[in-house]
């Protein structure tokens, strides 16, 4: 396992802080030039869009960059298109590939498995449009994060072909609640263990926590495509990202650890600033390096998507 720790100053932090207190007052703006396609039916009744930068249209594109499945967080219960919409043209932009947001249902009303159907589903309708599997990135935050490592065992126990890579920022792997950094990191987050009890609450709906799919930390780990994952040095599910990373290297994975000094949970949307901190320019860099060396391993003819 390659764990790296990304530094900060008391200033970057201050930065970070001051950017996420920003966005929720003032949302973040679409770039103009943002390329935008509704994907239905094309994702097996999946709702969602392409989100891309110009110089990569969105869905209709025939290029060997190929595609980013971008899974948005918000416990499992909560969405933002239009800040969705921004992180995906971000990832875009910092990648150079179209982007795939998927929308998919929200618990309480839909609880476990319903989101994780609706981005297996939309993953395999990639498959099914001759999109090579090993020209799919998984990317997701927080709730999405754990929605795509829980996808990949899915599709692994399936016997579908498993993507490129997968990027997991601050994922919640583990809905026991049994991270030591919970209670370590408790008054130095946004996030606190009664809110990790109400989001495995709301999402489980009576399905057990100590058990794989829904708890990746859980699951036969060994197979898997080679992994990002990302955190923050201050989030109580810091040792969610760590204990993952650590169980899928032993199980003989290619797993990449970036610990981000100082960053509380949700430190990634400062992305989504019109000027971004140090950290976010920082972290998507490291994203786009990352997903930059896996396409740099297959060399695929131009595909199509829609």
């Amino acid at each position: 396992m390659n764990v790296t720790h990304i530094p900060t100053t008391p200033d970057d932090s201050a930065a970070a802080l001051a950017e996420l207190g920003t966005l929720r007052s003032r949302p973040p703006v679409l770039p103009a030039d943002a390329d935008l396609t509704p994907v239905l039916p094309h994702t097996g009744g999946i709702s969602g869009a392409w989100v891309s930068a110009p110089r990569h249209p969105a869905g209709l594109v025939a290029t060997e960059t190929g595609v980013t499945v971008y899974v948005h967080g918000g416990g499992f219960e909560y969405k933002n298109p239009h800040m969705e919409q921004v992180m995906a043209y971000r990832l875009s932009r910092a990648t150079g590939r179209p982007v795939l947001a998927v929308d998919y249902r929200l618990a309480p009303a839909h609880p476990y498995p319903a989101a994780l159907d609706d981005l297996v589903t939309a993953y395999r309708s990639l498959l099914d449009q001759d999109v090579p599997a090993s020209r799919i990135i998984l990317a997701g935050e927080s709730a999405g994060g754990t929605l795509l490592l829980s996808a990949l065992l899915v599709l692994k126990q399936a016997g579908d072909p498993l993507p490129l890579g997968a990027v997991a920022v601050s994922p919640q792997t583990d809905l026991t609640l049994s991270s030591p950094s919970i209670d370590a990191n408790d008054g130095q987050d946004f996030v606190n263990r009664a809110v990790l009890d109400h989001v495995r609450t709301q999402y489980l709906a009576g399905a057990q926590p100590d058990r794989a799919p829904q708890s990746p930390l859980h699951g036969e780990l060994d197979g898997l495509p080679p992994l990002l994952l990302a955190v923050g040095s201050k989030e109580v599910m810091l040792d969610d990202a760590r204990r993952f990373a650590e169980a899928a290297s032993a199980a003989g994975g290619n797993v990449c650890l970036d610990i981000y000094d100082g960053m509380p949970h949700a430190f990634h949307a400062t992305v989504l600033s019109a000027t971004p901190p140090p950290v976010a320019t920082t972290l998507l860099r490291r994203v786009a390096d990352w997903i930059g060396q896996r396409d740099r391993s297959v060399t695929v003819p131009g595909l199509r998507v829609r």
